[in-house]
């Protein structure tokens, strides 16, 4: 069996050594210079939308996946004759438009904020009128990690919004004063199972996930985001892992956003659940009964960005697991992660708060 990958990131790289486990074969198309996925498989260094490099990938492989969402889908079509892709590139599409997103969520009953399209600063401003401040203005397409967002406060701001974004399509969203933000992820198999892991909370810095903690001590929550999960999966007849991002506020759920690839707030699972999501993700597109989702304690991840510092690689290795990607030090940039597992959630966030305390002695 041989998978082709779109993208040769860090989520293909763990794809990539989940796939080894599973005596699976992957290639990858990515036009970085040192893509970490190049340690696990055969890396063909052509732009992801390069008709040759796909048309290459899809005579090559059984099946075809992706690890980020910013894969042209128009590029995918070309190809779909050819080889099965999963996840299905109507899942991309949503997912690659805010505004298709929250109208598909508003399809399928999942609450919510409010939102608006935006085309124009008049729209811009009724938007304001309209849902009130406090706002978030957001580019429809391509952002991610807090990029292409601007947090309207005030009256004032709305020109300086406008002039930041305003020349590509916007959408409005209702600031949500949230509790806490939590990710459910879910995988479907080719046949249809559906299997969902505990609820993960996760804390940001910065716009980029820093920590994540799972399972969410929350049954009727929990319960509740499995179902939105199962009703987006089904209804996009998806094959592979997604990840629901909500907030949290009052007790209640509000959808935020989906990927449809495995996700940053799911790493938790190499060590912390009985199969991984990475391993989940390739069993289901290769049509293969899922493994089990159950936690094997409770499970932490700390997020390293900017910098791996010499403290988290003298880290005891009995007590927590450092995943290094293998990327050049860059500012804002995902280098790799510190994964904890402990019997009970006191113990874990002990340890997470140790790890962060020596991380920040340096």
């Amino acid at each position: 069996m041989r998978i082709g990958i779109i993208g040769a990131g860090q989520l293909g790289q763990m794809l990539g050594f989940a796939a080894r486990d599973l005596g699976i074969e992957c290639r990858f198309i990515d036009p970085s210079e040192s893509p970490p996925a190049a340690d696990v498989g055969e890396v063909t260094r052509r732009p992801f939308d390069d008709p040759e490099a796909l048309a290459t990938l899809a005579a090559d492989c059984d099946v075809v996946t992706y690890e980020f969402e910013n894969v042209p889908v128009e590029a995918l079509l070309q190809i779909s004759e050819r080889v099965a892709i999963y996840p299905p590139p109507d899942a991309l599409r949503h997912a690659q438009d805010r505004l298709a997103e929250k109208r598909l969520f508003d399809s399928l009953q999942i609450p919510l904020p409010k939102y608006r399209a935006v085309d124009s600063k008049q729209d811009l401003q009724d938007a304001v009128d309209e849902i009130g401040l406090p706002l978030v203005v957001k580019t429809r397409r391509f952002g991610y990690d807090g990029k292409g967002q601007f947090v309207v406060r005030s009256a004032d701001d709305v020109d300086a919004a406008w002039r930041t974004l305003g020349l590509q399509p916007l959408i409005v969203e209702e600031w949500v004063p949230f509790d806490y933000e939590v990710s459910a992820i879910g995988v479907r198999n080719v046949n249809g199972d559906i299997a969902t892991y505990p609820l993960t909370q996760n804390e940001h810095a910065d716009g980029i996930l820093h920590l994540s903690r799972a399972p969410v001590e929350a049954p009727e929550l929990a319960a509740l985001a499995e179902y939105y999960v199962g009703e987006l999966l089904t209804h996009l007849n998806y094959v592979g892992v997604l990840a629901l991002e909500l907030f949290v506020a009052d007790g209640h759920l509000l959808v935020n956003e989906f990927a449809p690839r495995v996700h940053n707030s799911g790493h938790w699972t190499i060590e912390g659940a009985a199969t991984s999501q990475f391993t989940n993700h390739l069993l289901a597109v290769t049509d293969q009964p899922l493994g089990s989702t159950a936690c094997r304690g409770h499970a932490g991840m700390l997020n390293l960005v900017g910098e791996i510092p010499d403290a988290a690689r003298a880290l005891p290795a009995a007590d927590c697991w450092l995943h290094d990607y293998g990327k050049a030090a860059r500012a804002g940039r995902k280098l790799g992660h510190i994964t904890v597992v402990a019997a009970t959630a006191d113990e874990r966030d002990d340890r997470l708060q140790g790890i962060l305390d020596g991380l920040r002695k340096v």
